[in-house]
């Protein structure tokens, strides 16, 4: 028998909190501690969620405000300004598509944290327009211009055409430079 008890499936979201809360911070540490983060505040305020309602969503926006407040917090704080700190944490991948892969990262790093949230949420984690309004807190259509904005953005900063194939053979990124099953480039 199935439990009510929304506590018992909390870890069946962890893979995908990590991956968007990896696509806001590009962090791998801070990615974890951020989704960390986020299942001690679900755990300690589960009396709040509606159940029967979507608990990924749920867990997207605790997410999202945790990154968000993080933001508010590092602007008091002193930045790496030489880059020798970020420089040691980044590791190139090594697969076959990793020159498109790369440059696909530098023209993503280069939208709007909103775009950048859009696509991921719609693109890379499949949530419905309707889904991701509603957890960034906008109308329907503010985010399906982000998404499109952004992967006009996209295919600019990369100087692709429709004829440009990508070798991007990573589910999520696909998900973010296609529209509809069809590439966006």
């Amino acid at each position: 028998m199935k439990s009510n008890d929304p506590r018992d499936e909390l870890a069946e979201h962890i893979p995908a909190m990590r991956a968007f809360a990896m696509s806001l911070t590009r962090n791998s540490a801070t990615a974890d501690d951020m989704v960390q983060d986020t299942l001690v505040k679900a755990w300690t305020n589960i009396e709040k969620f509606q159940v029967g309602t979507n608990l990924r969503a749920w867990l997207f926006t605790i997410l999202r405000n945790t990154f968000y407040s993080s933001r508010r917090k590092l602007k008091r704080e002193v930045a790496d300004v030489d880059g020798v700190f970020a420089e040691g944490l980044a590791e190139k991948p090594a697969h076959d598509g990793v020159l498109q892969l790369t440059d696909f990262k530098q023209a993503f790093t280069k939208l709007t944290d909103e775009q950048r949230e859009a696509l991921i949420l719609v693109g890379a984690q499949g949530f419905s327009y309707e889904e991701a309004a509603d957890m960034c807190g906008v109308k329907v259509g503010t985010i399906k211009s982000r998404v499109n904005r952004g992967r006009s953005a996209l295919t600019e900063i990369m100087g692709l055409s429709d004829e440009d194939a990508m070798e991007i053979t990573d589910a999520a990124t696909m998900g973010v430079v296609t529209t509809q099953g069809t590439t966006a480039f």
